[in-house]
């Protein structure tokens, strides 16, 4: 009885290692013929901007008409005449002063986003090749 104990006990000894080396085989199985794979970037040409410059708005025409404590009878007068309800959007002067600041910062914003647009166009239709060596 102690010889088949030590029989099954080998038995199961060797079950282990052989299942052990499989194992390890099949592990190291797929890296062994692995292959290199070897990355290179081919460099693709810039793609033309095909953006126009936005085209300057037409602005309509305004009628400013100066309405003082001094001429408002005679304006709304002149308006009546004219066939035109006369209608008063007033302003302080100080009113006035901030229109024209807002406009002046709207001008300076347009210049601003014509001028990325012209440095987008630059980049994306110039020739890589003076690009680099200009750098």
């Amino acid at each position: 009885m102690n010889k088949k104990f030590n029989n099954d006990k080998f038995a199961k000894t060797i079950a282990i290692m052989l299942f052990a080396i499989v194992m390890v085989i099949l592990l190291t199985g797929c890296s062994v013929g692995e292959k290199k794979i070897k990355l290179f970037a081919v460099e693709q040409p810039r793609a033309k901007l095909n953006i126009d410059k936005p085209t300057p708005l037409q602005m309509e025409k305004i009628r400013w008409i100066i309405i003082t404590s001094a001429n408002a009878e005679e304006v709304f007068a002149k308006l009546e005449k004219e066939g035109i309800d006369p209608v008063l959007f007033g302003l302080t002067d100080k009113d006035y002063e901030i229109i024209a600041k807002n406009f002046a910062q709207i001008r300076a914003k347009l210049k601003e986003s014509n001028e990325i647009l012209d440095k987008y166009k630059k980049y994306y239709e110039s020739d890589s090749k003076s690009d680099s060596k200009q750098q």
